[in-house]
């Protein structure tokens, strides 16, 4: 196998929380050395975030040991002179600076973009924010849930009884923190090509709009508002849940040949001539009328058995996991998506790793989340820092 792909690529991490790690740990584990700079108060905000107390007084939340895998921790106070000169010293060795502020905080602070390209023309910086570098909320404060109302999210989540509803998990920042990795991963193949590097401006708001795309198109072109339709999917019937024997069963009978199919497993071939259900579009307008009378028949056997039915015939369809069961079903398993590392106090956990499979440069996880400044000295002696600064600074809070 190849080295990775990242390899000898240098990223500067500033980020805290959600969307910026999410972005970097991308790089991480394709093989960058991300740098982690971190304040010396306490580090990044989710090193005390998540439902263990006794890791969140380490420094080390679950939160934080979700995203931050073969990354380097160096505490450095860049509000200091002394902070602001090192800080400076780094971005020279630097390929790729990625950061999560409100807009404006790296330019208080002299270290923007303006300002640091002078030091590294080939440096690409991307600043991540909830709204984005300009525009009339570009100053405004944001988290996952705000952007989520914000975008029409939410409101085209649940059904007419319980709407709007946020999605169970920070999807806003998520879908943000690949946006980036994409932007950086573009800018290192167009710096390549001219040897520049530049500034990406990536809004969490502009990052998830795109992922409504049929549902936006639906609006923006057929002029139609979306409605809510909980667990129905709005372009196919019969597809969505549906109760089986025992419990539930997602079917997504998209093609005609597939509604047939169902028709066929669950021995009701009359639905294919009804009148209601004979046509795909007229299928949809009466799908009220169509769930109760697949759901008496799927009553009639458990959700096991109506997956191998159904599947036998191509139809798509699946149970419907909890988050347990579906970490440990045996195609997760198989895909390699958990790896179980090692960290040291915390013990042998699984953390989720790069789930893209390259045949030649295939990421994993090569080292655990890393404690707080545990790379300082490592690091600072790379730009010429000795032991006896390194004291100092640290009797000075600077590191």
């Amino acid at each position: 196998m190849s080295e990775p792909m990242l390899k000898g690529v240098r990223v500067l991490d500033l980020t805290n929380v959600l969307a910026g790690p999410f972005a970097t740990l991308h790089l991480a584990l394709l093989g960058a050395d991300v740098i982690k700079i971190e304040n010396p108060r306490g580090g990044d905000l989710a090193r005390k975030l998540g439902n263990l107390p006794e890791l969140n007084e380490q420094l080390m939340g679950t939160s934080f040991l979700a995203q931050n895998s073969n990354k380097k921790s160096v505490t450095l106070n860049t509000e200091s002179a002394e902070g602001k000169e090192i800080f400076k010293k780094l971005v020279k060795t630097a390929d790729v600076l990625v950061e999560n502020f409100r807009p404006g905080v790296m330019k208080r602070l002299g270290l923007d973009y303006d300002v640091l390209r002078e030091i590294n023309p080939r440096l690409v910086y991307c600043a991540i924010s909830g709204f984005g570098q300009t525009g009339p909320d570009a100053l405004k404060p944001a988290y996952d849930q705000i952007i989520q109302g914000l975008s029409g999210e939410m409101s085209v989540n649940g059904d007419e009884r319980l709407n709007p509803l946020r999605t169970g998990f920070p999807v806003c920042d998520t879908v943000g923190g690949l946006n980036a990795a994409f932007a950086v991963m573009s800018a290192l193949y167009h710096r390549e090509r001219t040897g520049k590097g530049q500034f990406i401006d990536v809004a969490m708001l502009d990052s998830i709009m795109p992922l409504m795309g049929w549902v936006a198109a639906n609006l923006l072109i057929g002029k139609r508002q979306p409605v809510p339709m909980g667990n129905d999917n709005f372009t196919a019937a019969p597809s969505g849940v549906f109760r089986t024997g025992d419990g539930h069963i997602n079917i997504a009978a998209n093609k005609q040949e597939q509604w047939e199919a169902v028709c066929d497993a669950l021995e009701l071939p009359e639905l294919k001539t009804d009148r209601r259900f004979k046509e795909r579009d007229t299928r949809k307008q009466n799908r009220k009328d169509l769930t109760p009378l697949l759901e008496a028949k799927l009553a009639e056997r458990d959700t096991g058995e109506w997956v191998e039915l159904l599947n036998a015939g191509n139809v798509p369809c699946g149970e419907i996991l909890s988050l347990e069961d579906a970490l440990k079903q045996p195609q997760v398993q198989h895909r390699g998506v958990l790896q179980d590392v090692p960290v040291e106090g915390v013990g042998t956990i699984p953390l989720f790793t790069l789930t893209a499979k390259f045949e030649q440069t295939q990421g994993e996880i090569t080292s655990p989340p890393p404690r707080l400044s545990a790379h300082t000295a490592e690091v600072l002696a790379e730009i010429g820092i000795t032991p006896e600064e390194l004291k100092n600074m640290k009797a000075k809070q600077i590191v």
